[in-house]
């Protein structure tokens, strides 16, 4: 039996991939959630595919994407990442990883974990999504909005809301999977548990 995926994904089997045990699924892990926000921020003006070769890359370059070391980096380590031809080398896109890598651990100072801060946003309750057709899916939301409205008052850089949306769409925080997908069903009974579990 054929397995019903979203279209987007079909291209490649490392979009299948993340497609299919990624993309949707609720994390309340901070790590994960500074690594999209690094690697989505990086994608702006670029395919997410892209972005996915280069997933790898990122992590050897970035540390593991630990939000601390991240935070410390210097004039020297913008230099080697500069020079780095498996990410993405643009200085404005860099420095801003690491001034966002500063706010993070900020948020996570004031609200015990960065998970705790974005789920607060809808209650800590996916937003599930309805949509029949990839078409109907939108690039941004209100709720995306308010999110990014706060990063960008908090001095986030490269976090505008259509990125934010990509951000929300990829941990979790809200279902765009199109409701013939079969992880669209999967998510939606899978959400209670998701809910238990601790930020």
């Amino acid at each position: 039996m054929e397995v019903k995926r979203c279209e987007w994904c079909e291209s490649s089997d490392l979009y299948r991939c993340y497609h299919d045990t990624e993309w949707g699924t609720p994390s309340f892990d901070d790590k994960v959630h500074f690594e999209f926000l690094v690697l989505e921020s990086a994608q702006a003006g670029l395919s997410w595919i892209t972005i996915l070769k280069k997933r790898e890359n990122y992590r050897k370059a970035y540390d593991g994407f630990d939000p601390k070391k991240v935070a410390r980096y210097n004039e020297v380590k913008i230099t080697a990442l500069l020079d780095n031809p498996g990410i993405i080398r643009n200085r404005l896109k860099i420095e801003s990883s690491i001034n966002n890598a500063k706010l993070f651990l900020e948020i996570q100072k004031e609200f015990g974990s960065f998970s705790e801060y974005i789920w607060g946003f809808c209650g800590g309750k996916p937003v599930t999504g309805k949509w029949k057709t990839l078409a109907e899916i939108p690039a941004r939301t209100e709720l995306s909005d308010r999110i990014a409205a706060d990063l960008k008052k908090r001095g986030f850089k490269f976090l505008g809301s259509v990125i934010l949306y990509s951000h929300l769409q990829a941990t979790g925080v809200v279902n765009d999977h199109i409701r013939s997908c079969y992880r669209y069903k999967e998510l939606k009974e899978q959400m209670p548990q998701a809910l238990t579990r601790k930020p």
